[in-house]
């Protein structure tokens, strides 16, 4: 069979045509690096799809917190971030370290603080319609709601600076007081749980490396909307909208009616969605990224 070679040194671009485009992340990031530095902190590798794919730079310290009715998976490629977060009604900040993984499960006000020079990467979900997001500040003791405005959106870089001038403009943000009235009931219930610890994405592939060896599969995420598997050895069918990421050795997939890939350390694909394709993997370790939406479960 033809084979298309995607090496580390073709970069590649968002793309929505049938041929496969890999990307080589690392290269990806040098190319696009003044996009990763204010005022824009970040740029989506795929956004065409139910799965959006982004990384995201800094410095960026907020005071809003962002609630949705979906999951985010949140990977730190370089450097280590804070992600403030209320938990069971309570302030805390989860530090996600240089190579560690985190899933932060649905409708879990969240506030990212990035420091400079460094990158992460963010996977996240198409919204539904009727969906809606909370863009929300609190007071200063943390508990109490100071401000909010919910929204159903379609661009977050769209959507997020009139909500946050508006807060800005207001006389809650100069009071630093809600207005009686002001703060209406959720549309819909938010999360009461203990969040999971972010793991390192190595220590956590060298744990399940005897289970790689046995199946040839493994699975990260799987309780939720993120599903996140890792295969090596031998030849494995898959089907639906998917991230590719290779994190070490070598593989090949075969989608259809375009040449065989492959995808060598750092590679990544994107496969569109209702694409039933093959990975055959040789040595290393490919991950997939997917979503199943579960509209806020």
């Amino acid at each position: 069979m033809s084979e298309k070679r995607g090496s580390c040194s073709e970069h590649g671009t968002v793309t929505k045509t049938r041929t496969p485009v890999v990307i080589c992340v690392g290269s990806w990031l040098k190319d696009n690096v003044d996009y990763f530095k204010p005022p824009v902190c970040n740029k989506f590798m795929h956004d065409s799809g139910l799965l959006k794919v982004m990384f995201v730079g800094g410095p960026n310290q907020r005071k809003d917190y962002h609630v949705e009715q979906g999951e985010e998976l949140f990977f730190m490629v370089k450097g280590d971030m804070c992600l403030k977060v209320m938990e069971c009604g309570e302030p805390k900040d989860i530090i996600i370290k240089e190579g560690e993984i985190f899933r932060l499960p649905s409708r879990i006000p969240h506030s990212p603080q990035r420091q400079a020079d460094t990158i992460g990467f963010v996977m996240e979900r198409e919204r539904d319609e009727g969906e809606l997001d909370a863009l929300r500040y609190y007071c200063e003791n943390q508990n109490d709601i100071l401000y909010e405005e919910w929204f159903h959106p379609v661009s977050l870089v769209v959507d997020l600076p009139p909500i946050i001038k508006r807060f800005f403009d207001s006389e809650q943000s100069k009071t630093g007081k809600p207005i009686p009235g002001s703060i209406k009931p959720a549309p819909y219930p938010l999360r009461e749980e203990r969040l999971q610890s972010p793991r390192s994405l190595k220590e956590w592939l060298a744990e399940l490396s005897p289970q790689l060896e046995k199946d040839g599969k493994a699975t990260l995420y799987s309780e939720g909307e993120v599903q996140l598997h890792a295969w090596s050895k031998g030849e494995h069918s898959l089907n639906g909208e998917m991230w590719l990421w290779q994190f070490d050795g070598q593989s090949k997939v075969c989608l259809p009616k375009v040449p065989q890939t492959t995808l060598e350390k750092d590679g990544s694909l994107f496969v569109p969605a209702n694409t039933t394709f093959t990975i055959h993997c040789g040595t290393g370790i490919l991950l997939t990224y997917t979503f199943i939406a579960r509209h806020g479960n």
